[in-house]
């Protein structure tokens, strides 16, 4: 399976999805023009990478901001990673926040409670 490389623009996340590795990595701010047309690439390789994961998949989301027509397809990204977790796979979340950040830090918390998987909450400076 090829790996996924997005990179970062004004308006979008870099994206590092290994498939080798389990990585999965998120970094910047997420307020695509069009986020569904974003989104849809990460969900269908996600899918396929589920097919055939690495022992131990890793997902990290670092972001400085996210709208709401991201959050949405964020929450789809995550509840495939509940839908795996649930069915016995190894899938971790670290949800990184910088400091004195309270809406991304709630909004992990939000993700978090919604799909019923424990994120690991990690404050940077």
């Amino acid at each position: 399976m090829e790996d996924l490389y997005l990179k970062k623009t004004f308006n979008s996340p870099e994206v590092e999805f290994i498939a080798k590795t389990g990585e999965l990595s998120l970094e910047g701010r997420s307020i695509p023009e069009d986020p569904g047309e974003f989104f849809e690439l990460l969900i269908d390789w996600i899918n396929e990478y589920f097919l055939n994961p690495d022992e131990n998949t890793l997902m990290n989301i670092k972001l400085e901001y996210i709208n709401s027509g991201s959050s949405k397809y964020m929450l789809e990204l995550l509840r495939i990673m509940k839908i795996n977790h649930d069915a016995g796979k190894v899938v971790q979340i670290k949800w990184y926040f910088e400091e004195g950040d309270e809406s991304i830090q709630e909004l992990g918390v939000h993700y978090e409670q919604t799909i019923q998987i424990p994120f690991e909450h990690i404050e940077y400076y």
